[in-house]
């Protein structure tokens, strides 16, 4: 059969946060995964193994795709996935015409624009940004990734408000570069990378299943940051995902307004990540919509390229224009007409099709849906989420709570035969994140691909 990825080539294997993600380990369940792949898909991934560095989250990788539409990737033997993942580029489907035909025509013309000069699309797309946004947010800078964007604004924020520390949630991920990881709190990215100078501080997260205050109210959630805000003036930034991407986890609004209130108290900037959130997603355009509050900085990427072209940004207040002197960024793509052009007929496509209100409707009926199955799988300890943001936590016993890992990859694994991936994170979440344009249809169908794997590991 030829070259099977193996437990032997990992050097940290046994580690216990590999097992955070299911979908990349090196369990029974992986390597029966892999006979039932063909042959010639079987050497593709060799091959991929013996060339690219391995690193935790991507090797070996699971298969070998070969094309994609709309919601679906179809890999190189012909079997179609409905992706409920799509590292969150796919808000409008993959390779969607309508961006497809414009990045050709703007290929025509400026695939490239130099720094130091600038290009129509790179305006126009500023432009149609910030009108989407609060009124102060109106300063912008672009690059290549979120990583970047994220490194971008916590340099901004050293410079406004002249302090260097920064608080973020505990396992909170913001990025994969060393000033990114800094600032986050993922134990997958910061092992063996030595300390860092300022070390940031972590806050518990809200968590409306498990609240370690007891009941449903997560404004104390927010104690802890207030406590940090008092006793350290060093504080200069506050840096979060509104709605928690990994485990779909959704702050209340007090939680949030107080944040806001705190973060205005202490002279803390309020840095809200919504990369893997933002244009629709949760049912707005942006998911600090829902909570009544307004960001000092915000960060966008992920679909903000339309899932073609590598495109984030960055959007301050205009009070924060105040560093001419520093380059914050300074990338060679920092005003990509490509991304430009993507970005705008992304939004262009959301707006025309009505995908945010879509969002919503389609939301109510996947979570109604999952909320039925956990009436029939005891194994399902919490349904939460937003617009087309959904997490199915999994459990070996409602009352502990303890959480079913096993289960949960085994699920996985049982819906990828079946057509149907997505994520799971911190271990028992099944995290579902299907495109926008996806039918009522198709998400049924989904719900009953993951109906069959629930009934399989129930039973087991």
């Amino acid at each position: 059969m030829g070259y099977v990825p193996c437990a032997t080539k990992l050097r940290y294997m046994t580690d216990e946060h590999l097992l955070t993600e299911g979908d990349v380990n090196f369990s029974a369940h992986r390597q029966e995964w892999y006979k039932v792949i063909d042959g010639n898909t079987i050497q593709l991934l060799g091959e991929d193994a013996d060339v690219f560095m391995h690193q935790s989250l991507s090797t070996p990788c699971l298969d070998v795709i070969a094309s994609c539409e709309g919601i679906y990737i179809t890999d190189t033997a012909g079997k179609r996935y409905m992706d409920f993942h799509g590292n969150n580029v796919h808000q409008i489907g993959y390779r969607n015409q309508y961006v497809v035909e414009k990045l050709k025509a703007q290929m025509d013309l400026l695939p490239f624009c130099p720094r130091r000069y600038t290009n129509t699309a790179a305006i126009q797309f500023a432009k149609k940004l910030t009108s989407l946004l609060p009124g102060p947010l109106n300063r912008v800078l672009f690059a290549p990734g979120g990583t970047s964007v994220i490194g971008m604004a916590l340099k901004l924020a050293r410079v406004v408000t002249g302090k260097y520390k920064v608080v973020s949630y505990k396992d909170s991920f913001h990025g994969a570069s060393l000033d990114a990881i800094a600032a986050g709190g993922e134990g997958q990215f910061k092992k063996y990378m030595g300390p860092f100078n300022p070390e940031p501080q972590n806050v518990a997260p809200p968590d409306s299943y498990r609240n370690i205050f007891g009941g449903t109210n997560d404004e104390k959630y927010a104690d802890e940051l207030e406590v940090l805000f008092k006793t350290d003036p060093g504080i200069g930034a506050f840096i979060a995902e509104t709605i928690r991407n990994t485990d779909a986890q959704v702050p209340t609004k007090a939680y949030w307004q107080r944040v806001r209130a705190l973060c205005t108290q202490y002279n803390v900037l309020l840095i809200l990540d919504e990369i893997p959130i933002a244009f629709g997603r949760t049912g707005k355009m942006f998911a600090f919509e829902h909570y009544g509050i307004e960001p000092d900085i915000i960060c966008l990427g992920k679909g903000l390229g339309a899932g073609i072209i590598p495109f984030a940004a960055m959007v301050a207040k205009n009070e924060y224009n105040i560093a001419a002197d520093v380059s914050l960024g300074h990338y060679t793509h920092e005003k990509s007409p490509m991304g430009s052009v993507a970005a705008t007929a992304m939004l262009e496509y959301i707006e025309q099709e009505n995908l945010v209100e879509k969002a919503q409707t389609l939301g109510q009926f996947l979570g109604q849906a999952l909320r039925n199955l956990q009436t029939r799988y005891p194994i399902i300890g919490d349904v939460r989420g937003i617009g087309l943001l959904w997490g199915v936590e999994l459990v070996k016993d409602r009352t502990t709570k303890e959480k079913a890992i096993a289960a949960a990859e085994q699920v996985m694994y049982a819906c990828l035969k079946n057509g149907l991936s997505f994520k799971v994170s911190q271990g028992n979440v099944l995290q579902l994140c299907p495109p926008l344009v996806i039918t009522e249809q198709q998400l049924q169908e989904a719900v009953d691909i993951l109906a069959e794997a629930l009934e399989e590991a129930s039973n087991k």
